[in-house]
């Protein structure tokens, strides 16, 4: 007795096997992850450090360079892009496709490190940050107020909204491009400075001098200790104001004197808007190897307790959205499968002229497609644009061998054979030339899994 009459003596085995194939494939498509296109680790490393006052030449020159040559010898980099502007390097390393993002950080650190004592003193440790290697971010999230001005809802936005954003799973950096905290703005006057002979250097050492943040200790006696506390700062625009900048022949020079001081936005070189209201935005950046619908659906549910707990004055939306795109690209997807699937089997009824016979293609294609799901699951896959058209090919595939059986039993049934023994026949007689047809159209789309990129 061959394999194939085995399901055809014992059908109720055969619908046993057949339910089995159903159950754990549609297991194991709930556990598979849903994603635009195969995970791939395109990681894009970024080095941020900020020279405040320097020309773009100056950044250049003694940051970025030296920088840039220390990190061009860590191992995995596909290519390396810089940008020096006034007070501000940034170098982009965009690693090659699938090199370990965690190894390209700590590899790319130690070299940043080992340029530290080459970089001016008066220039910021550099900030080493990783991301996909995505264009835009994955979502950008207006905070908006007509009310209120921009500082204050950025200084909101910075304390309360960014680190719930941040603590997302899947979330590399919640960003805040726009960033206007506030910060004390001195507006010095040259004019008023050259009649005096004073330089923007006297006005930094004495800023330095009179605003700094110290620790004096604490006094203890036999039972009681007492921390001590000294204010060494200043924090308002008139204390500012009353800071003496020189003496000139016996008359104090005050900072008010030549410069105008006030609380304002730390940056005030650019502004964001949104439906025509001043905004602050956060933009969600994916870690390398995160699933964005994933991140994107716990994002929004993060963004409403975010909106519920909204101070008076302040608003939110979501304006942008990447992963409604994928759930879109995906869902045309499945569309064109469950299309092809039923364009399929109206083609069968029409050409084999018999609902009873096209029944059993009806079965065969949904049942083959949704056991394809487990061996999926078990080589890793996920469920993506790529999956789902290859899915769509094997169609082609299940139908050929369902069409094939069917026929070459209905050819016995009109040889004389009864229904049972035409069965086996028809089975037992393409066996082999069915195994021989599905491997060779394997092996025609086989060499597609070695290409790389």
């Amino acid at each position: 007795m061959k394999f194939t009459d085995l399901f055809i003596k014992r059908p109720v085995l055969a619908s046993v096997v057949s339910l089995l194939i159903l159950v754990i494939g549609l297991r194991s498509i709930l556990s598979m992850e849903v994603r635009q296109f195969p995970e791939t680790k395109d990681t894009v490393v970024s080095v941020t450090t900020i020279y405040p006052g320097a020309s773009s030449e100056l950044i250049k020159g003694f940051i970025t360079t030296p920088i840039q040559t220390a990190i061009a010898e860590a191992d995995g980099i596909d290519y390396i892009s810089s940008t020096s502007r006034q007070g501000l390097s940034i170098i982009d390393v965009h690693m090659q496709l699938n090199y370990d993002a965690n190894d390209a950080v700590s590899e790319i650190q130690a070299k940043v490190a080992s340029q530290r004592g080459v970089l001016p003193a008066e220039s910021e440790d550099p900030v080493i940050t990783s991301r996909t290697g995505r264009s835009t971010a994955l979502m950008y999230i207006p905070f908006f107020s007509e009310t209120l001005p921009p500082a204050q809802v950025n200084d909101y936005v910075l304390r309360v909204a960014r680190p719930k954003l941040q603590a997302v799973p899947g979330v590399g950096r919640a960003n805040v491009p726009s960033s206007s905290s506030y910060a004390m703005r001195i507006w010095l006057d040259p004019a008023k400075m050259s009649a005096l002979g004073i330089t923007a250097d006297e006005v930094t050492q004495v800023l330095r001098a009179n605003n700094y943040l110290s620790g004096v200790g604490s006094v203890e006696s036999n039972f009681v200790s007492v921390d001590l506390e000294a204010t060494t700062d200043i924090g308002r625009p008139e204390d500012f104001e009353r800071l003496v900048v020189t003496n000139r022949g016996g008359a104090l020079v005050r900072l008010a004197d030549i410069a105008t001081i006030e609380l304002g936005a730390e940056n005030t070189n650019f502004q964001m808007w949104y439906e025509g209201i001043k905004s602050v935005i956060i933009a969600l950046e994916l870690a390398p190897g995160a699933n964005p619908l994933t991140v994107a659906k716990a994002a929004h549910k993060v963004h409403e307790e975010i909106v519920a707990d909204l101070p008076s004055g302040i608003g939110s939306k979501i304006a942008y959205d990447g992963s409604s795109y994928i759930q879109a690209s995906i869902n045309e997807v499945v569309w064109g499968l469950i299309e092809a699937v039923g364009i399929v089997l109206l083609v069968i009824l029409l050409c084999l002229g018999s609902a009873r016979a096209a029944f059993i293609p009806a079965l065969a294609v949904p049942l083959s497609l949704i056991g394809a799901a487990t061996a999926m699951l078990v080589l890793g896959y996920s469920i993506n644009m790529l999956t789902l058209l290859a899915m769509v090919l094997a169609i082609g595939l299940v139908v050929d061998d369902a069409i094939v059986v069917v026929e070459n039993v209905h050819r016995h049934i009109e040889l004389g054979e009864p229904p049972m023994q035409a069965a086996i026949l028809g089975a037992r007689e393409l066996g082999l030339p069915i195994i021989a047809m599905t491997t060779t159209l394997v092996a025609v789309y086989a060499p597609i899994g070695f290409l790389g990129g």
